[in-house]
């Protein structure tokens, strides 16, 4: 049994989840430590984003249960903080940037109070981390996509969540961006929070990243890179056969292979391992 000292900031337990009577997935069961960084990797129709609805309120599992340090989610759901993907945004909406981040801070003054002042330097100051507080009287969607990225992570920071999940938050952002988020988010790892972050970026979740979940409507594998990616884990979740090995350099090849033949023409796809 885990003592209090061991409990998981996030544990899954059994967790099976499906729209009608079709599954989407089945039998996860993982335990996230605290203060760590988690990737989420899986191919299209994986399950990835499901899981994070089900993490945020916005489904309910079939089976299982969800446990934020030791108690059940249901009951700790102001303390998860969610970025979804940008393509969920009605980004027609005439909101202000700041408005967007004030949003945040409904879960703990209620939905029929204003913020007050509090609120509001709380909301410029996450907007300053993430470089954005000269815009916060810009309405949102003025902004180009990497902003409005920017604004959905200060408005997650506004929660002070515990737990904080962000679904493909590098898909159509700019590289200033993504090191910007990458930076910011290994900052908050430090400071003791948990996250989890889906991608379809293996390479970085390798190499920025201290734990992997692969997924592909179940669990694949869990764990830290170099001890759970490897050929045959890509295949199981990837569905292709898969060509994955190390260089002194730390360089990570892959390629899909789906016969013999295919080996004479194949083009290998590298990419920087480590930084």
């Amino acid at each position: 049994m885990l003592t209090q000292a061991a409990t998981p900031a996030l544990d899954i337990i059994d967790l099976t989840v499906g729209y009608g009577s079709t599954p989407v997935l089945s039998g996860v069961t993982a335990a996230i430590p605290k203060a760590s960084q988690v990737a989420v990797v899986g191919p299209n129709g994986a399950g990835k984003s499901t899981l994070f609805k089900v993490l945020v309120g916005l489904l309910r599992p079939t089976a299982g249960r969800l446990l934020l340090h030791g108690r059940s989610l249901d009951r700790e759901m102001k303390r998860v903080a969610y970025v979804p993907q940008r393509e969920e945004v009605d980004w027609r909406f005439p909101v202000t940037v700041l408005d967007v981040v004030l949003m945040g801070r409904y879960g703990h003054i209620g939905w029929l109070r204003r913020p007050g002042r509090e609120d509001r330097a709380l909301a410029l100051d996450c907007l300053e981390q993430l470089g954005m507080a000269s815009l916060a009287d810009r309405p949102i969607g003025e902004l180009s996509g990497g902003q409005q990225q920017r604004v959905f992570l200060a408005r997650a920071l506004a929660q002070q969540p515990e737990l904080l999940v962000l679904d493909e938050p590098f898909a159509g952002v700019d590289t200033p961006t993504q090191e910007l988020v990458l930076d910011l988010l290994a900052d908050l790892r430090r400071q003791g929070m948990t996250m989890l972050v889906s991608t379809h970026d293996l390479p970085l979740a390798s190499s920025r990243f201290d734990q992997v979940m692969l997924l592909n409507r179940r669990l694949v594998a869990f764990g830290p890179p170099r001890e759970v990616i490897d050929s045959t884990v890509l295949s199981d979740t990837f569905g292709s056969q898969i060509l994955f090995y190390h260089e002194k350099e730390g360089v990570m090849a892959l390629a899909d292979c789906c016969c013999p033949p295919c080996e004479a023409r194949r083009q290998p796809v590298t990419s920087e391992r480590g930084r």
